[in-house]
């Protein structure tokens, strides 16, 4: 079992879990009448951190409104500052923490080290900028960030000419010894692994000497919406990331300009909520859902009517009602066969509502998951059958067939999608005791307090 790492930030990462959990671990609250709730949650992770990096490689200062203030964020923050930016905390007025104020560095020095954490975005999307840098940068984060996929980052670094030194592990740690320049060009890849390689390289690729000619080579490319979010959050900064067919993105040399920017909330962490309402019954609201985005977890509003649930919008709210076929005797949740492969960060909430559904489901598409925080698809598998579900892995997903369950031990694996499972499981089942769910501070501190808003 691997144990969450946190350090001493600015913040608290761990929220209100600190001070919920026992010492056996968090208890899953069971909802004890239907639900009726209306929540707002803090500001995307992914965009937070696209933003901050695309700030620190910017012309001039930007400002972020209502951005993250979690583990990996914060994980961020400190990584940019170590390579000279300047970033600041000012008043916010969004309700989850401070704005931020970005003031890109004359130059960018290197000689230094990095911490990622479990962090896939600092893991990825810091080596080339870093590679911008004058001077060595070392890459290294927690225990399991050692065995997630980089080698599309450092092999493709080192392509461009960048000398980056992992003694050909293909994975933390690892040291890029920046010169202040990268040359860039033509580029190819395989970012089967992840979409952060692709993401990763196009954030920096404006500042590389000729611009960058990325090519995917591998048979798939997972979470292509990431990608679309990362030329959106280009083109907002006057970088345009041209797209002439599948697998290749054409970005020339130019400035990135410096603006303020607000944060949308983030979608996949709405998820948890959203699903709650399927498996509690009853109806949840989200407020300040964005009319257009780029984020994987609107696909929730077309994701949950496949389980049943009646999904309706209002302006900026979002609300999700329990399927109008619920009864006494059983929630009405259909089972469903799923190719979540753009939307690989929702599985483990949409598992836990599978587990509860009238008939067997099957997720595929997935298999890219088992590269993220953890091998998700193994851990699903032994924490539902754990409580005795019967849950079988395939090469590329997970068929769950509904079973009775019982209470007992989840183990979260330092994972906070695994974390926020475990607690929907919990809705229903009594006894669920989470291991770690302080690892919900990776993306969402406050996660304890809203479960508690959402039930009360």
């Amino acid at each position: 079992m691997l144990i969450s790492k946190y350090s001493e930030p600015e913040f608290d990462p761990y929220g209100d879990a600190r001070q919920t959990e026992t010492d056996d671990g968090w208890r899953a609250p069971l909802a004890a009448s239907k639900l009726s709730a209306v929540l707002s949650l803090p500001g995307s992770k992914s965009l937070t951190n696209r933003e901050l990096v695309l700030a620190a490689l910017a012309d001039s200062p930007s400002t972020l409104h209502a951005p993250l203030w979690s583990r990996d964020s914060e994980l961020m923050v400190e990584g940019l500052r170590a390579l000279g930016t300047g970033i600041e905390r000012v008043p916010g007025s969004g309700g989850f923490g401070d704005d931020l104020r970005v003031t890109p560095a004359d130059e960018l020095l290197g000689s230094t080290t990095i911490e990622c954490g479990l962090a896939g975005t600092v893991m990825r999307f810091l080596p080339p900028v870093a590679a911008l840098a004058l001077g060595p940068t070392t890459f290294d984060g927690d225990e399991y960030a050692r065995r997630r996929p980089m080698a599309g980052v450092i092999h493709g670094l080192q392509a461009l000419g960048v000398d980056l030194d992992d003694d050909r592990r293909g994975t933390l740690p690892f040291t890029v010894h920046g010169t202040g320049s990268v040359v860039g060009g033509e580029l190819e890849i395989d970012a089967s692994a992840s979409s952060q390689f692709v993401s990763a390289l196009l954030l920096s690729a404006a500042r590389f000497e000729r611009g960058l000619d990325l090519r995917h080579s591998g048979e798939r490319l997972p979470s292509l919406p990431h990608i679309e979010m990362t030329i959106a959050t280009l083109a907002a900064r006057g970088v345009a990331v041209d797209n002439p067919e599948t697998g290749r993105w054409i970005v020339a040399p130019g400035p990135i300009r410096g603006i303020d920017v607000d944060i949308e909330p983030d979608l996949s962490n709405a998820a948890p909520f959203l699903v709650a309402a399927l498996v509690a019954g009853g109806s949840v609201t989200i407020t300040g859902w964005p009319a257009e985005t780029t984020q994987v977890g609107a696909q929730l509003i077309d994701l949950l009517p496949r389980f049943g649930a009646r999904v309706v919008r209002d302006g900026d709210r979002l609300t999700v009602h329990a399927p109008e076929t619920a009864t006494a005797e059983g929630r009405g949740i259909r089972g469903v066969d799923l190719d979540l492969s753009e939307a690989g960060e929702l599985v483990p909430n949409l598992v836990a509502l599978a587990a509860f559904a009238d008939g067997p489901s099957t997720i595929t598409g997935i298999g890219h998951i088992r590269h993220h925080e953890t091998d998700r698809l193994a851990a699903l598998a032994a924490e539902l059958n754990g409580l005795g579900g019967r849950v079988t892995e395939l090469d590329d997903g997970l068929h769950i067939e509904p079973a009775p369950l019982h209470g007992g031990p989840w183990h979260a694996y330092a994972d906070h999608r695994m974390a926020t499972t475990g607690a929907i499981v919990g809705l229903a089942v009594p006894g669920v005791v989470v291991d770690d769910i302080a690892s919900t501070g990776k993306t969402l501190p406050q996660f304890t307090a809203l479960w508690e808003q959402l039930l009360a």
